[in-house]
């Protein structure tokens, strides 16, 4: 195996077949966030669903300051994801590596953006809130590797009268004897060529070589399925593109939710979400561009996620709605070398009407009537989380999302991710959010500034993917701003090895329902 290295990690992050396979390295995906330590057990309600979810730390440590410390994992590993917000900077956030009494980067304030690093959009981006010399805070990919330990800290300017700080680390720990190459300064500047490429790439996807075409161009009545059947295998659908067009324009929006893909990959059905939803974009196809998908302004949505498959395939598009509906679906079909590493791409679909929103516990709390953490999806087997778009309807001008991602991964009593807050999860911060489109996470609708009405979030993984072997949970914990019912439909992307599910079942009569609003 070759060693891990900024630059190995930078290549694996442009390479769409690596997610398709199972990690070559062994690794496990965790967070270390600043979630309110309250957080133990959900037999606690109270303590559960805490809200405050800032400035909380590891522990504290004396050196020439009082560094409060963020994160501290033994290795070897690379922290892969790097969000952080705030409401002033004034401090020192340091990151310690292999157990050097010395920080390999300081960054002088709580601002990813003022460090040494310039590596500039897309790797390190601001968030649509950011004002570089009070709020808000920034999202950084690029790849921090170390060989033994990495510890993060933060000292503040005034630590009696800190601010909040929030922050979450998604960080990988490789099994003890495999190899990695720590970071340095010196290795990211002999690394910027690479580095420009890959933020070109990230913004920019490249289109595959090589690939046999095949489609079909149908109109669908209601409650009738169209297919098209791929070539023998072993083989990988590497670019999907679908275009839906309607005798009413104005129904365009419903066609998108009341049509659904299917796929189905060595006998088994691994796919089955909306169109709309399957692409990110969520209620009405607003335009999007992410690095695995983008819908054009004129309606045309491409798919880069690799899907291989070893003997068959089979694409398919009903029309649960009810009103005729006109496809347009292309394949590009490429080579693939099935392997004991090969697994299936998957997309499964729920839809939740009237979903309770409580209002944050710190506020008010109701025993008879506590906050619920809402389901994305429960997978059992062996496979790799590989993210999630949610689309959501909001009756109020209220905020909703208050509430923490929660992933367990093989039965874990305390999530290994255990989050901050709904726009953070999904690379923003500071609510209500506005439209942004990044490499790894969206989002393309938002009616109002006030977040009345459709509001649609993604975030796709791709160093910062969640190995699993034996099961996977995605919740989102339910609190806002006050107590509201919300209508929300989530779409999770994974791959697994053959025999792994998700417990979702197929909602054809929830994909047919009246869009609100």
């Amino acid at each position: 195996m070759k060693k891990i290295s900024l630059e190995s990690l930078l290549d694996s992050m442009i390479d769409y077949d690596l997610v398709a396979r199972w990690p070559e390295h062994e690794r496990t995906c965790a967070q270390a966030s600043s979630y309110n330590r309250k957080q133990v057990t959900p037999e606690d309600p109270i303590g559960w669903f805490a809200n405050d979810d800032y400035s909380q730390f590891i522990r504290v440590e004396k050196g020439g300051g009082k560094e409060h410390v963020m994160m501290d994992s033994a290795g070897p590993g690379a922290i892969v994801r790097f969000w952080l917000t705030t409401t002033s900077r004034d401090g020192k956030l340091r990151i310690y590596l292999d157990g050097a009494d010395e920080p390999a980067i300081v960054f002088p304030g709580y601002d990813l953006l003022k460090g040494p690093l310039n590596v500039g959009v897309p790797l390190l981006t601001p968030h649509t809130s950011y004002k570089p010399d009070n709020i808000g805070g920034s999202t950084l990919y690029l790849p921090i590797p170390y060989s033994k330990h990495c510890k993060v800290t933060w000292e503040d300017a005034d630590p009696a009268n800190m601010p909040p700080r929030y922050y979450q680390i998604n960080y990988v720990t490789y099994e003890p004897e495999t190899q990695v190459e720590t970071f340095t300064m010196a290795v990211l500047e002999c690394a910027r060529p690479l580095i420009e490429k890959v933020g070109k790439a990230l913004i920019n996807p490249p289109q595959p070589d090589g690939c046999m075409t095949l489609g079909l161009s149908k109109s669908i009545m209601p409650d009738k399925t169209v297919w098209l059947d791929l070539p023998a295998g072993p083989a990988a659908v590497r670019t999907l593109e679908i275009t839906l067009s309607t005798s009413d324009p104005d129904q365009i929006a419903q066609a998108l939710r009341s049509t659904v893909l299917q796929m189905s990959f060595d006998g088994e059905q691994t796919v089955w979400c909306p169109v709309g939803d399957f692409s990110g974009a969520g209620v009405g196809g607003r335009p999007m561009s992410s690095w695995y998908r983008s819908v054009s302004a004129d309606g045309k949505i491409t798919c880069r996620w690799v899907m291989p498959y070893h003997k068959s395939a089979r694409v398919s598009l009903l029309n649960a709605g009810k009103s005729e509906v006109s496809v347009s679906l292309s394949a590009l079909v490429g080579d693939w070398k099935w392997d004991s590493r090969s697994m299936h791409f998957h997309a499964n679909w729920r839809h939740g009407a009237g979903v309770r929103v409580s209002q944050a516990v710190e506020r008010f709390f109701d025993p008879e009537n506590p906050p619920i953490d809402w389901n994305y999806v429960t997978i059992s087997g062996k496979g790799v989380y590989l993210g999630d778009s949610l689309a959501l309807y909001n009756p109020k001008n209220t905020w909703y999302g208050e509430g923490d991602e929660r992933i367990w991964v093989d039965g874990e009593s305390l999530p290994s991710h255990l989050g901050t807050g709904l726009e953070d999860y999904y690379n923003a911060s500071w609510a209500p959010v506005v439209v942004f489109h990044t490499p790894f996470a969206n989002a393309p609708r938002v009616d109002d500034p006030s977040s009345l009405g459709h509001n649609t979030f993604t975030r796709t993984r791709n160093l910062d993917a969640v190995p699993f072997t034996k099961s996977l949970r995605m919740d989102m914990e339910m609190v806002g701003w006050q107590q509201i019912d919300v209508d929300c439909a989530a779409t999770t992307y994974w791959y697994g090895f053959p025999g792994a599910r998700a417990s979702l079942g197929q909602m054809p009569a929830a994909a047919a329902l009246p869009l609100p609003g």
